[in-house]
């Protein structure tokens, strides 16, 4: 076994309090080095819970270190990525990558020229039953459509992530939906055509049409009543109904699933799945779904 890996984590919000500290802590092959986050007093308390330094400089951080893991919002986390992999970090990053689909781009460029590692957090995709469902679905093939419900409440009393201003800004799309795109796409192929609908109470629907000709259905909110909240998948064609197991919510575990695969492919090895290329192909088309959704029309998209 070579050497740690040494981390830097970026953020001090609750993803990095569930996921983030805790899996680079205890994971033997990381060297949790330090933090930073827009609140120094945050920085330096999540530090000292985890007798790591807290940095007041950015770019002291990765400067100290081999790979980030970034547990920030999408629009704060593109451009210090982009920063990170310009100065040769691999990448352990969130999901979406970004806003805009060049942000993410430009990420995914630096990482390719500098032969880098990356992943992104899709975080039930780092789970056994996951990988197996999947792997499944994808040699059974043949299916012709699928349906993804994913809808809950971030905003009621002692949830963390109802505080979250980018999260009331941009609403299910952007935060549930990227874990839609991560199941339908592997399976399906990727999208070639999204239109949608936006309701009351963040409820968005959004049709997608997949290379393969397949077509996919996806409900998505994070204000929905409480007794209309779910979480539910199905595949369907050729060979019947197929619906993914459930799987226990444990972040910190998925997260150490993930840093297993970015230490592999930095030492060499082959590239998450869900690597920051991946990341791209979900924002494009969380991008065009907002644009159609905002136009009343079809986004036709290049893959």
């Amino acid at each position: 076994m070579g050497d740690p890996v040494r981390f830097g984590l970026f953020g001090t919000g609750p993803w990095a309090h569930f996921a983030h500290a805790p899996a680079l802590a205890a994971h033997a092959g990381v060297e949790f080095t330090g933090v930073w986050g827009r609140d120094p007093g945050k920085a330096a308390a999540l530090a000292d819970e985890y007798g790591v330094r807290a940095y007041a400089d950015a770019g002291d951080l990765i400067a100290d270190v081999d790979a980030v893991a970034i547990a920030l919002p999408p629009d704060v986390q593109a451009p210090l990525a982009l920063r990170a992999a310009e100065a040769g970090r691999h990448l352990v990053l969130d999901k979406p990558v970004a806003l805009r689909t060049e942000e993410a781009q430009a990420v995914a460029a630096a990482v390719a020229a500098r032969d880098l590692a990356s992943v992104v957090f899709f975080t039930r995709r780092f789970t056994p039953e996951s990988e197996e469902f999947l792997a499944g679905a994808i040699a059974t093939g043949g299916w012709t459509e699928a349906r993804v419900d994913h809808l809950g409440s971030i905003f009621q009393e002692g949830n963390p992530f109802g505080a979250s201003p980018w999260r009331r800004e941009r609403g299910g799309l952007w935060d549930v939906g990227p874990h839609a795109l991560a199941l339908v796409v592997p399976v399906l192929g990727p999208v070639t055509e999204v239109t949608g609908m936006a309701g009351e109470r963040d409820l968005t629907h959004l049709l997608l049409r997949h290379a393969g000709g397949a077509i996919s259905r996806l409900t998505l909110s994070v204000d929905a009543p409480a007794a209309a909240a779910r979480e539910e998948a199905v595949f369907a064609g050729e060979a019947g109904l197929l619906e993914p197991p459930k799987t226990r919510w444990r972040p910190e575990v998925a997260l150490g699933r993930a840093l297993d695969q970015l230490i592999t492919a930095a030492g060499g090895g082959a590239q998450p799945d869900c690597d920051v290329r991946f990341g791209v192909t979900v924002t494009a088309v969380l991008v065009a779904a907002e644009r159609a959704i905002r136009e009343g029309t079809t986004v036709r998209l290049e893959n």
